[in-house]
């Protein structure tokens, strides 16, 4: 029998679980919990499938049968019904949200869980510092190369060609995901390839030098500063890692008894699964640093917040990411043509490379560099624990040597038999 209004208030009052039939197909499907949800039970190309018409008493029953008589037309004409209410929701979706901005913010919703917050956050800041206020009202349809080449010129105006290119494929990908959700046909970014001024590599200054990092380490050595900014000033060229891996360095990640320091995945320049998910960068400590960080471990250690270089003003937080440079300025260096606290990676690279004859392999793991064997396979960085643990003590004993050689450098020998 067909349901009414009397039946379905008194089922809404006493649920009984299961279907129960209106006419044509249609029914009403009342679950264990309680919820009661108009639906019908179709066959297509691909099996069965089943059209839901919303829940009772959202949906009355007249509007139910309403839904269900249009549902069986479309049926009749070979037209699925699920399908045409997913076609009319993009087509209300194109309609009310086209212009750049609206794309670009749905686009960055749907990627924004892949990346690191920091990496997201700076994307959208590029948007809507440089793309907003001039495209962001456009219909992304109406944008072509030339009003897209009129905004990344004004990036370009103020000397920011890294950032007018990095805009430019951030559009570009917008653009892509505009055409999957057919907002426009073509995309306008491709055709400014070669468009833009060409970006100037901009290495980090590094001491590549025997003669010039031999002063150098007897500067920082010699520094007068706070015992926390001297410990960071003598690791940072000892351990080859990121300023900010070790900056936020914290006393539980180390363990001084067998020489090892495990810096957490999430705080590894990696994309956001790598982040979440990868293994930790596990840093063999050569017997200075274990010196080092046992002469200041009664200082920072003893706090109870954790931090391994806390800052000198705020102890509840680490030091500022631009401690170790201004050290370095104090001591006399240029920090833009000279040395940085991340010039101190591409040293020991350049210097255990080309000097010292380390497997380059064995370097690009202790940087935390992706490294491949020759067939493009990546290795897994812990096969290299042993290796690494070598080097950097081989390392470590060589800085000693370099800083206390007058007149004279180590020999390769010397320094591979430490």
């Amino acid at each position: 029998m067909a349901l009414t209004e009397l039946k379905l208030r008194a089922l809404k009052a006493k649920p009984a679980p299961g279907k129960h039939t209106d006419g044509d197909g249609l029914y009403l499907r009342i679950t264990p919990a309680g919820g009661m949800y108009w639906q019908w039970r179709i066959r297509t190309s691909n099996g069965e499938t089943v059209v839901s018409y919303g829940s009772y008493p959202e949906v009355t029953l007249a509007e139910a049968r309403e839904k269900h008589m249009d549902a069986r037309r479309q049926k009749r004409s070979g037209i699925n019904p699920n399908e045409a209410k997913k076609a009319a929701k993009l087509a209300a979706m194109v309609s009310g949200a086209s212009n750049f901005e609206a794309v670009t913010r749905e686009w960055f919703a749907t990627r924004k869980d892949e990346w690191a917050p920091s990496y997201g956050d700076k994307i959208m800041r590029r948007m809507e510092v440089d793309l907003f206020p001039y495209l962001g009202r456009l219909p992304i349809a109406d944008i072509d190369a030339p009003t897209l080449l009129a905004v990344l010129r004004k990036i370009e105006s103020r000397g920011a060609i890294e950032t007018a290119h990095r805009a430019l494929e951030n559009c570009g990908q917008v653009f892509r995901y505009g055409i999957a959700t057919g907002r426009l046909r073509a995309d306008p970014s491709r055709d400014l390839k070669g468009a833009l001024r060409k970006p100037v590599v901009k290495h980090m200054a590094a001491v590549t030098d025997l003669d010039d990092l031999a002063a150098l380490l007897r500067a920082l050595h010699g520094y007068s500063g706070t015992p926390v900014v001297r410990a960071a000033l003598q690791l940072a060229p000892m351990l080859m890692l990121r300023p900010g891996e070790l900056r936020f360095a914290r006393w539980e990640e180390m363990n001084l008894d067998v020489a090892t320091w495990t810096i957490p995945p999430g705080r590894m320049k990696r994309q956001r699964a790598g982040k979440l998910h990868g293994d930790p960068h596990i840093v063999p400590l050569p017997s200075q640093a274990v010196d080092l960080l046992r002469d200041l471990q009664p200082l920072t250690g003893s706090t109870g917040l954790g931090l391994v270089f806390r800052g000198e003003r705020d102890h509840e937080r680490a030091m500022s990411e631009n401690t170790v440079n201004a050290a370095l300025r104090r001591l006399g260096y240029d920090t833009q043509k000279e040395v940085t606290g991340h010039g101190f990676r591409a040293t020991a690279r350049t210097i255990l490379d080309e000097h010292l004859g380390f497997d380059r392999a064995v370097i690009e793991a202790q940087l935390a560099h992706s490294v491949a064997d020759s067939l493009g396979r990546a290795y897994n960085r812990t096969e290299f624990l042993k290796q690494r643990r070598e080097m950097l003590q081989a390392w470590a004993d060589y800085l000693d040597r370099l800083r206390s050689a007058k007149n004279s450098r180590p020999t390769v020998q010397m320094a591979r038999d430490a």
